[in-house]
């Protein structure tokens, strides 16, 4: 069975840091790409960043710089680092993986592209 369980997230100061984790089971998470979304209350779900099967990482330009994806293949665990965090940066943030590939393929931003999401993790940022 597929599942993803985010976890990582909590209550930080702005200019504060959350490792956001992604952890996998029920398949191999690096042949696959893992994307992570967040939606904020009354928005729509916005993709954050990608890393694909091949190793291209791929970020929303609102977080370039401030985040980093990456992937532990030994921990079957996906990452995201979240630096130097803003309140427009408050969501709840979700990992997907496209285990089903489409043909075409959708871009990475789009939440079509995956079939399997996680649960989600918030992210708070506040003083």
């Amino acid at each position: 069975q597929v599942q993803l369980v985010e976890s990582g997230g909590g209550l930080v100061q702005p200019g504060g840091s959350l490792r956001l984790s992604c952890a996998a089971s029920g398949f191999t998470l690096d042949y696959y790409a893992i994307g992570w979304f967040r939606q904020a209350p009354g928005k729509e779900r916005d993709g954050v960043s990608c890393v694909s099967s091949d190793g291209s990482t791929f970020y929303a330009d609102s977080v370039k710089g401030r985040f980093t994806i990456s992937m532990d293949n030994a921990k079957n665990t996906g990452y995201l680092q979240t630096d130097r965090l803003k309140p427009a940066h408050q969501a709840v943030y979700y990992c997907a993986t496209d285990v089903v590939p489409l043909f075409p393929r959708p871009r990475w931003d789009y939440d079509t592209r995956y079939d399997y999401w996680g649960q989600g993790t918030q992210v708070t940022v506040s003083s």
